[in-house]
């Protein structure tokens, strides 16, 4: 990697190359660099995750997995939740 006055150079596979381009093509980031800085953004949030954040999210998945179905509308959904965690 070089690095010249806070720029860096980095290599990637062709495959790597055609998906960050998709990313910009799709609106999502307006540069190669804004797309870079994302990945690496979420991967230092995913490090800094613990067993127990990644237990307690797959025990609230299996719980409203095995809730079934709701008859509230999506507006009741987002009221509730709004005044559950203001």
């Amino acid at each position: 990697m070089n690095h010249e006055n806070g720029k860096k150079s980095i290599s990637v596979t062709e495959k790597q190359e055609q998906w960050i381009k998709s990313q910009m093509t799709s609106g999502d980031f307006g540069n190669e660099s804004k797309v870079i800085r994302d990945l690496t953004q979420e991967h230092q949030a995913k490090e800094q995750e613990t067993p127990e954040d990644t237990q307690a999210i797959r025990k609230a998945l299996l719980e409203g997995e095995k809730s079934g179905f709701s008859d509230k509308s999506i507006d009741d959904i987002w009221d509730k939740a709004r005044k559950t965690h203001v």
